[in-house]
């Protein structure tokens, strides 16, 4: 079995061969690929050097499985050339998520839809995840109307650039921004790009991958997504409309049984779910479970996950975990 991590210098590449080790992934070879910049320099995997090599000498090995994040450009130029030489790719960036052609899979969810056939799979964005892993299992017991989401996202989702930035104001050090405006003791209503509606691309990642994820178009969706000055961890005010009435016990019990997700709902003793809290795990924590009392059937909750890990990294890894062990590699 030979993996290849694309994008192995950034962020969630670092995340992805941490993830691989420590759950001890099934592979014979690693390859750590990145750009022409990066190679040569040397990374660690289970206490060796890997050298870095190019996009080209990877495909040339030809590796059973490449895990990409290296941004949607990168994807949509090399994805298809892994592809082409029998490379089944997992891909992190949002280029192939929206493909009617491609699957967008959370395994816990959806990863019985794949087969041998599929070449290019996509992994969902880190909100959006978190988001479905918890709203799932309550669907297909109480059949979801309507989400209200706004989220509360760390600066680790926009890359080493925003994390560097929020480290120099923090430090008072002037440096490169990644953001128009300072976030240290701030809080900026904008992730990624407006589109002509007034969204941003995140905003319309969570309409548009809920539905596709869920397999159910008719469920809808308004987001409003804000950076905040913490390193690590999205959190979520998800308000879901169902179109049938639920009891507040059978939902922690239902979201206690999912796996994946681990409920920290005591108010007794002030548990709810923190980004402190989830920072290098792999669930999705849920908690302030409580019945909206302003309309029927609706419920508030808030989501909180680490988005590297289970947002990103440890979610790629896993679908590479279930294509082996169902023998579709």
């Amino acid at each position: 079995m030979k993996i290849a991590v694309v994008g192995a210098t950034g962020l969630v590449g670092g995340v992805m061969l941490k993830v691989l080790e420590e759950r001890n992934f099934p592979l014979d070879e690693l390859l750590v690929v990145a750009s022409e910049r990066s190679v040569g320099k040397k990374m660690e995997f289970k206490g060796q050097p890997i050298e870095v090599i190019s996009i080209p000498d990877a495909i040339k090995q030809k590796p059973d499985i490449a895990l990409f994040s290296a941004g949607g450009s990168t994807s949509l130029e090399w994805a298809p050339k892994f592809a082409e030489v029998g490379t089944t790719v997992i891909d992190n960036s949002s280029a192939w998520r929206m493909d009617h052609s491609k699957k967008l899979v959370v395994p816990e969810i959806n990863a019985s839809s794949l087969t041998k056939d599929d070449k290019i799979i996509a992994n969902p964005n880190c909100s959006t995840i978190q988001m479905v892993m918890a709203l799932a299992p309550l669907h297909t017991k109480y059949d979801i109307k309507r989400i209200v989401v706004s989220t509360y996202q760390s600066v680790s989702g926009t890359g080493v650039k925003a994390v560097e930035q929020l480290e120099n104001e923090i430090s008072g050090v002037k440096g490169e921004m990644a953001y128009p405006y300072p976030i240290h003791k701030n809080a900026i209503p904008h992730c990624d790009v407006f589109e002509e509606n007034g969204y941003t691309k995140e905003e319309m990642k969570l309409v548009r991958e809920t539905q596709k994820i869920l397999n159910d178009k008719t469920i809808a969706v308004t987001a409003t997504a804000v950076r905040i000055p913490t390193a690590g961890g999205h959190s979520e005010s998800v308000n879901v409309e169902f179109e049938n009435d639920f009891d507040l016990n059978d939902v922690r019990k239902l979201l206690s049984e999912t796996d994946g997700v681990t409920v920290q709902d005591n108010l007794d003793v002030n548990n709810y779910p923190m980004p402190i809290y989830a920072n290098g795990k792999d669930d999705v924590f849920v908690g302030r479970i409580r019945r909206d009392g302003s309309q029927p059937n609706t419920l508030n909750l808030w989501v909180v996950s680490d988005n590297l890990r289970k947002g990103a990294a440890t979610n790629t890894v896993q679908i590479a975990e279930y294509l082996v062990k169902n023998n579709l590699v």
